[in-house]
């Protein structure tokens, strides 16, 4: 693959970081900027999306046809690493989860008619969205297979019966995308439904406590007791709620990694400062062969991290599922932006430990990393399948045609 990138995406991605340079990062050292839960504050994120938008930085990830620049995921990966150098820049640019990834598999998806319905108020800023697909013991994680949500079909619409829990940003969301079991086939037996916050029939039970800072609309434990949901709301077609999991999952963890990294470049850059002005012992904490070691280490693993992303990229943009490509890039991303915090809050000492920085907000970010999207074992275990499978052309080239 070629490394290089073209003028069009170099632009976009000096303008975000010009953008976040200038009005995202002073608003961090601020505590006004912030909610209750730890994010940007819903008024203040509305100010600077309408001027994202007007400055042609909005929706990078979709298609011009839906409102977006259509970038490609190379140039996506790109372009959130340097929306992240901010805490709060993924959500300006309308590039956070979970929206991000349902804008994605609906403009994959839709048909017309739903695109218009269901996709274009979240382009347009206007709504929020939610995935909500999770459930508790003894229902479907990781493993969708266990789900036990019910959809029955009834005439010309489906009654839903349930319980979902961990649906990032429920509470703010007004479009959802459900995932629910209409039989017992092993690989048709789910399929994928749209439905309004408005529609009787369910409810949010709470809004679960996490120890991190949180996604504007927290994370939700939903019951379903009789939500009706027509036919014509049916993503695909009956039977293909895994195949929608997996067009939505594969891309979404990416663009997680994507964000990551510049998390983690964020955690560099604050020690790096820090241990060029700190002086102990005489001598400047940047001098000491112990920090240029932990800094060194750092900038490695972010590379491999970013080569990891940039190859299950390309594939993406390839056609290909990039199932191996995306998994290795969700473990090794994910183990190194907890690594990345925790090496600068140990650079930054007490500083680092309080909120004078953002590292601390990172730091407690981070440990959800190794757990969303599947956990780092899952993808694992996914990887020594494709190993057992492949032998050893799972190290394979691609072969130009």
């Amino acid at each position: 693959m070629d490394f290089t990138v073209s003028p069009r995406i170099e632009d976009y991605r000096a303008r975000i970081e010009r953008f976040v340079e200038d009005r995202l990062l002073p608003l961090e050292a601020e505590r006004a900027s912030y909610d209750a839960h730890d994010n940007i504050r819903l008024d203040l994120a509305d100010e600077l999306r309408a001027q994202a938008r007007a400055e042609g930085l909005w929706c990078l990830q979709l298609k011009p046809e839906s409102g977006g620049q259509g970038l490609g995921r190379m140039g996506m990966a790109v372009c959130y690493e340097a929306m992240n150098r901010s805490i709060f820049g993924p959500v300006v640019f309308n590039s956070a989860a979970p929206d991000d990834g349902n804008m994605m598999v609906l403009e994959m998806a839709a048909t017309p008619a739903q695109k218009e319905r269901w996709l274009k108020p979240i382009v347009d800023g206007k709504v929020r969205s939610s995935f909500v697909m999770t459930e508790p013991h003894p229902g479907g994680g990781s493993d969708p297979s266990m789900m036990l949500t019910t959809a029955t079909r009834q005439g010309d619409r489906y009654m839903i019966r349930g319980r979902k829990w961990f649906i990032t940003g429920a509470e703010e969301a007004r479009h959802f995308i459900l995932l629910a079991r209409t039989s017992d086939d092993p690989r048709k037996g789910l399929t994928a439904f749209l439905f309004d916050r408005d529609q009787p029939g369910w409810r949010i039970d709470r809004r679960i406590g996490i120890m991190g800072p949180e996604e504007h609309g927290g994370h939700c434990e939903l019951i379903f007791d009789g939500l009706e949901i027509p036919v014509e709301e049916v993503l695909l077609n009956e039977g293909d709620g895994l195949k929608l999991t997996q067009m939505r999952l594969g891309p979404a963890r990416l663009t997680h990694c994507m964000r990551w990294l510049g998390l983690s470049k964020r955690c560099v850059e604050i020690a790096r400062i820090y241990a060029a002005e700190r002086f102990a012992f005489g001598e400047r904490l940047s001098r000491r062969e112990s920090i240029q070691m932990m800094l060194g280490d750092l900038a490695m693993k972010i590379e491999i991290g970013r080569l990891l992303v940039m190859k299950a990229a390309w594939a993406l943009d390839q056609g290909s599922f990039a199932r191996k490509e995306v998994s290795m890039a969700k473990v090794h991303v994910a183990n190194l932006l907890h690594q990345a915090a925790d090496t600068a809050i140990q650079i930054s000492g007490a500083r680092g430990y309080s909120k004078d920085t953002v590292l601390e907000w990172i730091y407690r970010y981070a440990r959800q990393a190794r757990l969303v999207d599947g956990a780092d074992e899952v993808h694992k275990m996914v990887l020594n399948r494709n190993l057992e499978a492949e032998g050893n052309t799972f190290w394979r080239w691609a072969v130009a045609e």
